[in-house]
């Protein structure tokens, strides 16, 4: 999966396929947010999916500007 599109406006059936692809298990019935917290710790990433306020210095995050959108909603 590509970096630079994985993530924005991500599909819950795309979610599970990166988790898939990244080895996480026991990952059937979780909500898409708690979801995407395992994959960023997966990839090194802090698992602050939601959490931002305003500021994100995780750069390198493929779910960086979904995050902003889901604080908003």
């Amino acid at each position: 999966m590509n970096v630079e599109t994985v993530g924005v406006n991500m599909k819950i059936q795309e979610v599970r396929a990166k988790a898939k692809d990244l080895g996480l298990k026991n990952t059937f019935g979780l909500p898409k947010a708690e979801l995407i917290r395992r994959i960023q710790k997966a990839e090194g990433n802090f698992d602050c999916f939601g959490t931002a306020k305003d500021y994100c210095d995780q750069f390198q995050c493929c779910f960086r500007d979904d995050c902003f959108r889901f604080v908003k909603d």
